[in-house]
């Protein structure tokens, strides 16, 4: 995306079908057309909050006071390896078998 001076920050079809690409996903012509508006929307007002005095905020992780609500961290045994894959499509008695994601297919 181009920088621009004073303008709101656009989207291009290019710059959408780059994403998509990334993301593996298959748009039509206009789901295209659509989302690129949808998105050139979004970062125009996501743009909006630089324009934000935030000089006396302090900076945070969460808008909300809160405090860890983790349980405690007890050992307890672990479950059968035979138990884990009883209800597994495939798998070759220690580990699941899942076919290949990415690069070539392997024995899965």
């Amino acid at each position: 995306m181009p920088a621009q001076d004073n303008a709101e920050p656009t989207l291009t079809r290019e710059d959408v079908l780059k994403v998509a690409m990334l993301a593996r996903l298959a748009l039509s012509d206009a789901e295209l057309s659509s989302l690129t508006d949808e998105l050139s929307q979004i970062v125009g007002l996501v743009s909006q909050l630089s324009e934000l005095n935030t000089d006396d905020v302090e900076p945070l992780a969460h808008p909300l006071d809160s405090q860890n609500v983790f349980r405690e961290d007890n050992p307890a045994p672990s479950l059968k390896t035979a138990d884990a894959l009883r209800c597994a499509p495939r798998h070759d008695g220690e580990c699941f078998l899942v076919p290949a994601v990415l690069g070539e297919s392997g024995s899965a």
